[in-house]
């Protein structure tokens, strides 16, 4: 979800990207690349080789202290606390009402001290909400956004990249693990997690450090054919891989149910935690519209806003939430809620593309699933 500002904040790699010719976008505030030239050369790199992203919009939020698994079980609908030391989780966190206000990642530093990644256009709400969810437990909770820069290599090719550079054993980095140590000597904290939907990594430097460990990443990668990668790839390569985004998928009015993520919900925490009551009901319930994924018949693309129709009643029962041509499955594709009774794969709907009704079928997620 893009906040248009007067004064885009730069990321500290922002003359790198310039000088590769990037193009770039206002993104949450900040000054985004975008492209560097083919969006679909940099999605396609990333689904054979490797892809370097800037993620410096991202924001983190650290809580130290006895008590801070306790205060996130509080905080968030899944269990921190549970995490082991160096793991990570996918979580989130919810209103009384159980809609979603930012959907997270948990990573476990220590025994008393935990990192908690948020989306850019959510930080600024995100970071007080667990000041204020953590009062009364024995915990700091600080927004320390500007202390860390964050690179991402994503791609089959990316644990032999970073292998070259690091003490750390890269291959047995176990999926949503994070470790300290160094990447071209420069300490950082290194984590097997993405939003691609390939194997990839995510490189936590200081920002005085991040030309430096781009500079290192991206001599590194030469030989296996990694490109600096932009926004607009990372949202088609999310998309194949069915990966919801904040704004789109994900929005105040959503609960994870709708979303078909009930399964980061833990409601038999016995502390309770924010949201439990709204939720439970909402299990027991059962959602009245559910993601689908949709392939379009035609060549134009649904996009984020388009209704969805039922073409046995012509009446609209939807709304597509993304949209775009997919490079790999080379076919227009979306997710859209839809009722759940015309969720069932096979189920041919049409899409309203500014007034032309164009078919489109209704297909499990994700679209796409890397084999190894």
């Amino acid at each position: 979800m893009t906040t248009p500002s007067a004064t885009p904040r730069l990321t500290p790699l922002h003359d790198v990207h310039a000088a590769l010719g990037a193009s770039f976008t206002d993104f949450a505030g900040w000054q985004m690349p975008v492209r560097y030239g083919s969006e679909t050369a940099e999605h396609r790199a990333v689904r054979t080789a490797a892809g370097l992203f800037d993620l410096t919009h991202m924001g983190e939020i650290e809580l130290v202290g006895p008590g801070a698994g306790a205060a996130l079980d509080h905080a968030l609908v899944g269990r921190p606390s549970a995490i082991g030391v160096g793991r990570a989780r996918y979580s989130m966190i919810c209103a009384e009402d159980g809609g979603i206000i930012d959907d997270l990642v948990v990573y476990r530093l220590a025994e008393e001290h935990y990192l908690v990644v948020a989306n850019a256009s959510n930080v600024a709400v995100v970071a007080p909400e667990l000041v204020a969810r953590a009062e009364g437990y024995d915990v700091s909770v600080t927004d320390t956004s500007a202390d860390w820069a964050l690179i991402a290599v994503q791609g089959p090719a990316s644990a032999e990249i970073l292998a070259g550079l690091t003490e750390l054993d890269v291959p047995s980095l176990k999926y949503y693990a994070i470790d300290a140590g160094t990447v071209a000597g420069i300490d950082v904290l290194l984590a097997r997690t993405g939003y691609t939907g390939e194997d990839g990594f995510e490189v936590y430097c200081r920002p005085a450090d991040a030309a430096a460990v781009w500079d290192a990443l991206s001599k590194a990668g030469q030989a296996h054919g990694l490109v600096p990668a932009g926004l607009a790839c990372r949202d088609t390569l999310r998309l194949e891989a069915g990966m919801p985004l904040y704004g789109h998928e994900l929005d105040r009015e959503t609960t994870p149910y709708e979303a078909n993520l009930g399964r980061v919900v833990v409601l038999d925490k016995p502390e309770g935690f924010i949201g439990q009551a709204a939720l439970a009901k909402r299990k027991e319930q059962g959602p009245q519209r559910t993601l689908v994924g949709l392939v379009s018949t035609g060549r134009r693309s649904p996009r984020a806003g388009y209704p969805v129709v039922d073409p046995a009643t012509g009446a609209e029962v939807g709304v597509v939430t993304s949209g775009s041509p997919s490079p790999t499955l080379e076919k227009p594709i979306a997710m859209a809620y839809v009722p759940p009774a015309l969720a069932t794969p096979g189920t041919r709907l049409q899409v309203s593309l500014r007034g032309t009704l164009e078919d489109a079928d209704v297909v499990e997620l994700p679209f796409y699933k890397r084999t190894s």
